[in-house]
């Protein structure tokens, strides 16, 4: 998985390419987040539009991102969920728990 990352105002957008599976980019996608909040960052906007594909140990790492940034003081969106990976996430009902978005200017526009 590669990791990109770029700055709107206050809000940090992190967009991750490839897969989040085990041992496949969901400790990438944990460490980045860890980052972002020791950098001072609270508004995270994780883009993912080139996510191919996610696991269950992807979404317990997005679980373990969410926490870390709530208990941080801080927020956190996603955007651009394929509709297989956004099925997954309904799937285990953390649709409700995540703030959802279709689209990154959607996502930046909730903060």
């Amino acid at each position: 998985m590669i990791m990109n990352s770029h700055q709107h105002n206050e809000i940090l957008v992190l967009s991750p390419e490839g897969k989040i599976t085990l041992g496949d980019g969901d400790q990438e996608l944990g460490e980045a987040v860890r980052t972002a909040l020791a950098n001072g960052h609270r508004k995270i906007i994780l883009n993912f539009s080139k996510v191919s594909y996610l696991d269950s140990s992807g979404v317990g790492e997005l679980v373990g991102c969410y926490t870390s940034i709530k208990g941080r003081g801080g927020e956190l969106r996603i955007c651009g969920m394929s509709h297989k990976i956004f099925s997954l996430i309904k799937m285990t009902s953390l649709h409700s728990v995540f703030e959802v978005k279709d689209t990154e200017e959607e996502a930046l526009a909730g903060f």
